[in-house]
């Protein structure tokens, strides 16, 4: 079996499951984005596909297959060939017509379905596919957790109306739930952003990465070594620098409530909001020089007041059309809040030359007062509770004091802030905490954007023609892949005899999607009494159902140990120097545990060893 271990880590890995995945074997970078998926990783995801499909059979989603070239007429359709970016594949055919290689697949099922239902009696239908996707995205990286070409399982359900919509919603949900449940995975159901998807409601599913200070987690000790504290000091320091020194995976952080069920990516976080009912004189309008004040910290201090009481405004071009945005103090504008309350599909941070035809002055000076008639003003909630504020006077080097929102400028108020670690939850339970989380799921309820643009239309129960309502299901099956090792690589720390502390990685993979069962190795292979013994026991345990790699290679015993702490699978066993005795080892890869069994007695001891609670 093509398994091309490595002894050292690769240099160009910066998290812990793309080195692994590297070190171990599992796959191989083609080029730049794109990878191969070694016998070992295609074992594993084969796994988790079947796991999907399982549980999508339970909710009545159909398996069918789609292509991955697609004309680029269907997404001019839709609107998207134009709007969806650089990452969009653009190519053409010997005849020069446009094509596009796939990297979502909502125009195609829905002409599919628009020109073969034509009734509300043909619905619903739940669909879906497994797929190699292309992006092309500008910097991939970490792996297989930003890449161009990656797995996803891509699902799309169609119905006559929006309650109908819902059910099959819910059951997505809880099918992904039950899915990535059985794949061993620490994860979090979210309140997402639809984004390019086009969706309303949605939530994302995301794999949460392990902090580095979770030594318990992260340590697996051998027989040797008691626990924890019978590990000096100085050898604990270097085994944390060790963990330092891999960045969190994921690119996406988690709010999520300390004491409630409330969860949401950063993008979509918000907290709770009670209007200031204090009640304050309004003093008149001052401009004051700042020399050299530019950051809201720099004017606070320049001013001795506080950050709080100072407005930053911001411009933007959404979809080309300038608009002020406004926050207190050092908050931070949360970009995905501020595009979907303007309903764009582009935003982007004006320049500062920009800024200074508006506003006359450069960044660092710009405030809400006097702007142009007409000026669209997009102000955080927050805002409104001001009295007496400083912000830009719109002169270079200088501000105003007094300001004061509604006397002084007009603006729309809304929850365009990124929120903090410590704010209150937004059910008012608890505060929020912030987790690294890789996304591995995504529902969307479509409604009726693509059926709306596309023409997907059907016959009601009154003969009434309207738009298919629809959803979306995604999985990001190749990413499943570097969730499970990042959440489940570890450091295996054992004691030689001189009393030297020893640590390497490896990982250790759950079982539903471990590559095999059993690791069966045969210490010589010179030793025919232990390749007897080794053969008859991998033909009993597979015939029990067991998934078996047997080591017979020609090899070191020591590589061949290192080598199976590297590949992770859950259970170890060694034909060794006993193997005439029919003696061998037994080795729990979870907890180092490890135990001589007669062979005898091995299949009953394993069913003891991995009968589940």
């Amino acid at each position: 079996m093509l398994i091309p271990t490595l002894r050292e880590m690769p240099s160009d890995a910066q998290v812990i499951s793309h080195a692994l995945m590297v070190r171990a074997g599992y796959v191989r970078q083609v080029s730049a984005g794109i990878y191969a998926y070694l016998p070992l990783a295609n074992r594993t995801i084969e796994k988790f596909k079947t796991i999907m499909r399982e549980e999508f059979d339970k909710i009545g989603a159909v398996e069918m297959l789609a292509p991955a070239l697609l004309t680029a007429d269907l997404w001019r359709e839709s609107g998207r060939y134009d709007t969806y970016g650089e990452d969009l594949y653009k190519l053409k055919n010997r005849d020069k017509s446009d094509f596009i290689l796939g990297p979502t697949h909502e125009e195609t099922f829905t002409t599919l379905v628009r020109d073969a239902v034509k009734s509300y009696k043909q619905l619903p239908l739940n669909l879906y596919q497994i797929q190699a996707k292309y992006r092309d995205e500008k910097r991939p990286r970490n792996g297989l957790l930003r890449t161009r070409e990656f797995i996803m399982k891509d699902g799309y359900s169609f119905h006559q109306n929006d309650d109908d919509l819902d059910v099959t919603y819910e059951d997505y949900r809880q099918a992904y739930e039950a899915i990535f449940t059985r794949a061993g995975l620490d994860f979090k159901g979210i309140i997402g952003d639809g984004g390019a998807m086009g969706g309303k409601d949605s939530q994302e599913f995301m794999a949460i990465t392990p902090a580095r200070t979770d030594l318990e987690r992260w340590l697996v000790l051998d027989k040797s070594i008691p626990s924890l504290a019978d590990i000096p000091e100085e050898v604990l320091e270097e085994i944390k620098a060790e963990l330092a020194a891999w960045l969190i995976s994921g690119e996406d952080t988690i709010a999520y409530s300390s004491e409630s069920s409330y969860a949401a990516n950063l993008e979509m976080a918000t907290n709770e909001y009670k209007p200031s009912s204090k009640v304050a004189s309004e003093n008149a309008l001052v401009e004051v020089e700042t020399p050299n004040c530019k950051t809201i910290d720099e004017v606070a201090t320049f001013l001795s007041i506080d950050e709080t009481e100072t407005i930053k405004t911001l411009l933007f071009m959404a979809d080309n059309e300038p608009v002020v945005a406004l926050l207190v103090g050092n908050d931070q504008v949360n970009d995905v809040k501020l595009k979907n309350y303007l309903g764009v599909d582009f935003l982007e941070p004006a320049s500062e030359e920009l800024a200074r035809a508006f506003f006359g002055a450069g960044f660092g000076s710009l405030g809400p007062v006097n702007l142009a008639e007409g000026s669209r003003i997009v102000a955080d909630r927050k805002v409104q509770d001001l009295a007496n504020a400083v912000a830009g006077a719109n002169k270079d080097g200088f501000h105003l004091t007094g300001v004061n929102p509604k006397r002084d400028f007009q603006a729309e108020y809304v929850d365009i802030r990124e929120v903090r670690e410590g704010d209150t939850s937004p059910d008012g339970h608890g505060v929020l905490q912030f987790a690294r989380g890789i996304e591995v799921g995504h529902i969307f309820k479509l409604g009726t954007r693509y059926s709306d643009s596309m023409g997907a239309t059907i016959l009601d129960d009154h003969g009434k023609a309207v738009p298919i309502v629809m959803g979306c299901y995604g999985i990001g099956v190749s990413r499943i892949l570097s969730a499970v090792i990042e959440q489940h690589a570890r450091l295996f720390i054992n004691k030689t005899p001189k009393g030297d502390y020893r640590y390497a990685w490896g990982i250790n993979f759950p079982k539903e999607l471990a590559p095999f069962d059993v690791h069966l190795i045969t210490v010589n292979v010179k030793d025919q009494v232990a390749q007897d013994l080794t053969a008859k026991l991998e033909a009993d345990l597979m015939a029990k159902g067991y998934d078996v790699l047997t080591d017979d290679r020609h090899e070191r015993v020591g590589s061949k140990f290192s080598d199976s702490d590297l590949i992770g699978l859950p259970i170890r066993v060694t034909v060794g120097k006993k193997a005439a005795e029919g003696i061998v080892e037994i080795k729990i890869k979870a907890t180092g545990d490890s135990i001589d069994v007669n062979a005898e007695n091995l299949i009953e001891t394993l069913e003891i060893l991995t009968k589940e609670d």
